[in-house]
């Protein structure tokens, strides 16, 4: 008595290699998906003519000046093919503030906005990291379909305790230095300050996150690519009778 033989060729051997293999991982946030370079650069911008404004003619012109500076930014990104929610982020924060400025008269106000943003930040990402529940390893979980149990692997964990913590260390230090400068009425220093602290300290940030974003990959998805996706046996094909 004889069966068919499964013929099995290398079409089939390919078929199963691709399905044990698990998808690329989610990269983890860079410069581009901040808003890239430009972003940062657009942003600044607008605080610049404010605090040379401020200087030459009164609180009202220069907020219209720091306004419209934002609103031509923001048209000249999206002609450049940027996306809206990209191109109009830096000219949203600019028409908060000027809203503040206009309903206090008083121009340090300008800056009060980016003060309270950066407390709210500090307490956000300090207290994840108290609750063992850091920001950076919730959002790399979130990007991974929220499938993995980050927070039992010692290293992933420590891994975003110090990039929570590096996030969170500059958040403070922004609130710190502003608010001083605000309580001291030292305009054009916050807008130095907002400068000197802003894109310099966000990219070395980002770069911690990122580091914690490849080691987990590193432990949980590149070292263990059966758990994610288990290989399939192949289906026989049915008997067809018997031979004598």
């Amino acid at each position: 008595m004889s069966h068919p033989q499964d013929k099995r060729g290398p079409s089939s051997t390919r078929d199963r290699s691709h399905r044990s293999t698990p998808p690329p991982a989610p990269r983890p946030p860079t410069l581009e998906s901040l808003g890239g370079t430009a972003g940062f650069i657009y942003s600044t911008v607008p605080v610049v003519v404010f605090v040379i404004a401020l200087a030459l003619l009164s609180t009202k012109a220069a907020v219209i000046a720091a306004v419209a500076t934002g609103a031509v930014l923001t048209g000249a990104r999206l002609v450049r093919g940027e996306r809206l929610l990209a191109a109009s982020g830096s000219l949203t924060g600019v028409l908060v503030a000027a809203g503040i400025v206009a309903l206090t008269g008083s121009a340090k106000d300008f800056f009060l906005l980016g003060i309270w943003v950066a407390f709210a930040g500090f307490l956000a990402t300090f207290g994840s990291v108290l609750f063992r529940r850091p920001l950076s390893g919730v959002a790399w979980n979130l990007l991974h379909g929220g499938a993995y149990a980050w927070r039992e692997d010692r290293q992933a964990l420590r891994a975003h305790d110090i990039a929570t913590l590096a996030a969170a260390l500059v958040l403070g230090g922004r609130f710190v230095v502003k608010q001083w400068l605000y309580v001291h009425d030292a305009t054009g220093w916050l807008a130095f300050a907002k400068i000197a602290m802003g894109t310099p300290l966000t990219v070395a940030a980002a770069l911690v996150v990122a580091w914690a974003f490849r080691k987990t990959s590193k432990r949980l998805v590149e070292s263990r690519p059966a758990e994610a996706i288990p290989p399939q046996e192949p289906k026989l094909p049915p008997h067809q009778g018997v031979s004598r």
